[in-house]
């Protein structure tokens, strides 16, 4: 019985088929929202006969389209090595969509404002971090061309800005205005806006760079010439029949007889 001899080939990586099961539904539930809501918006328009209920219709199939669109963010990184990023994003998401449910359905009543004032809080809260998380999994996509320093660089960098954004955002939500405050407010936006195009740059340039740069390594790869490869036991044979002027079966005959005479030692 013969040994089975191991593939030295790495296997192949598969992308799992309940992954791609997720994603699929996901752009299914993103159209059809967006469809629900352009189908109550016609009718809205043509009956004229828009209500609470209507309106109601029109703000959930909206979240659910958002959440969809996110979660697609979320999922591109579920099958790399940074998919915690990308399950931490899906269940900030799904908080988010419930808190805004809650706000859509729940019928709030006067003496019911303070809950609904945190509740508006927490949702915002949650929307904005689930956001920012959309934003940091797409640009870690670009984690595997850290080879360029310029995405070595840029990378780590936007996804700090893009945390502060979230940060500064956060802050005057959950503190209702304390944070800046009435004195710091000026210097606190404008550092805001500075940290949001130091964002917005990094989120518009760093992909296309990225790609701009991979053509290039390709490129260059391609144009460099052939390492020299290790000859071959016919190009062996054929260069030492040509140092020494026999013929190819004369030293292969030279070759068993030499091993044979020694015994069949190495």
């Amino acid at each position: 019985m013969t040994a089975r001899i191991p593939d030295p080939r790495p296997p192949a990586v598969e992308r799992p088929d309940a992954l791609r099961g997720i994603r699929r539904a996901a752009v299914v539930v993103l159209i059809v929202s967006f469809s629900v809501t352009a189908l109550v918006g016609c009718v809205v328009l043509l009956t004229s006969g828009f209500g609470e209920t209507q309106g109601r219709v029109i703000l959930t199939t909206l979240l659910i389209g958002v959440f969809s669109s996110v979660s697609l963010c979320h999922l591109a990184v579920v099958s790399r090595p940074v998919r915690a990023v990308g399950f931490v994003g899906l269940a900030i998401s799904a908080v988010a969509l419930v808190l805004g449910l809650v706000l859509v359905w729940v019928p709030w009543g006067t003496g019911s404002w303070q809950l609904l004032g945190q509740a508006f809080r927490w949702f915002g809260t949650a929307g904005i971090v689930a956001l920012t998380l959309a934003q940091v999994n797409l640009l870690l996509l670009l984690a595997g061309r850290r080879r360029h320093t310029i995405v070595r660089v840029g990378l780590p960098v936007t996804i700090a800005a893009a945390s502060v954004v979230a940060l500064m955002l956060v802050l005057p939500i959950l503190t209702e205005g304390a944070i800046p405050g009435s004195g710091a407010g000026d210097l606190y936006w404008r550092l805001f806006g500075v940290v949001g195009i130091v964002d917005a740059l990094g989120v518009v340039a760093l992909p296309v760079l990225a790609r701009l740069l991979r053509g290039g390594a390709v490129d260059a790869v391609e144009a460099a010439p052939a390492a020299p490869s290790t000859p071959t036991l016919d190009g062996r044979i054929a260069a030492l029949s040509a140092t020494t002027g026999l013929d190819r079966e004369t030293l292969l005959q030279r070759a068993l007889d030499a091993y044979e005479a020694s015994g069949g030692r190495p």
